[in-house]
């Protein structure tokens, strides 16, 4: 009985001492097992601390307005990363201005290492986000107001109005967040994921997956 007390103690104690991994900054790390190198980073490496001046923690890439015209769902997404804002390198966030032109929408889509606040800054949208028990939740978003995505759910922004634009700024937890849009990594894989799989996930048949497709470009 005290040997199982001694294990049970010890056992607490590590699980307590142990800490977890830190969240990755991209999809997959394949380990170099032939390397003779013994250090790598996750991100960027960093300069001299005393080289570092006010302009590395600025920038004007979310100034301009993006190009929706491209897009045939009529949006556009701008992100600072480490060229365009160094000083962000290590700090985990990512800002992110999104453009949605009338009716334009951001398909339904994920991020798969970070949450996302999203504040509107003019228009008018519909967004919204659905939990793994496939409840969804929808909020209308008037200009200032803000709505939160969490980490990982499949999520949306689309225009109500037909005819103006509507520009959002977001902040995410991550300095590489993802993105995977849902139906893009459903029908556009390479080499596709076979039809019959694709035939009974949606129950549809084998038209239906060749129309969805060419649609989607794949």
């Amino acid at each position: 009985m005290r040997t199982c007390h001694l294990l049970l103690y010890f056992f607490v104690i590590f699980v307590i001492r142990v800490k977890s991994d830190p969240d990755p900054l991209q999809d997959y790390c394949i380990a170099d097992t032939q390397s003779s190198q013994s250090f790598f980073v996750n991100g960027a490496p960093c300069i001299n601390p005393a080289n570092a001046i006010a302009s590395h923690f600025t920038t004007s890439a979310l100034s301009k307005p993006g190009n929706t015209t491209t897009n045939p769902l009529g949006f556009n997404v701008t992100l600072t990363n480490i060229r365009n804002l160094p000083g962000m390198n290590t700090l985990g966030l990512t800002m992110a201005r999104v453009d949605i032109a009338g009716n334009g929408l951001v398909p339904p889509h994920t991020h798969p290492r970070a949450s996302e606040v999203t504040i509107l800054i003019k228009g008018s949208l519909l967004v919204g986000f659905v939990d793994t028990s496939n409840r969804l939740f929808t909020q209308q978003l008037r200009e200032g107001d803000s709505f939160v995505f969490p980490k990982g759910l499949i999520h949306f922004l689309y225009n109500l109005d037909s005819k103006a634009s509507a520009t959002a700024i977001s902040g995410l937890t991550s300095q590489n967040p993802g993105a995977q849009l849902a139906s893009a990594a459903t029908f556009t894989t390479k080499p596709n994921i076979p039809d019959e799989v694709l035939k009974k996930a949606f129950q549809i048949n084998g038209q239906d997956v060749s129309r969805i497709r060419k649609n989607l470009g794949g």
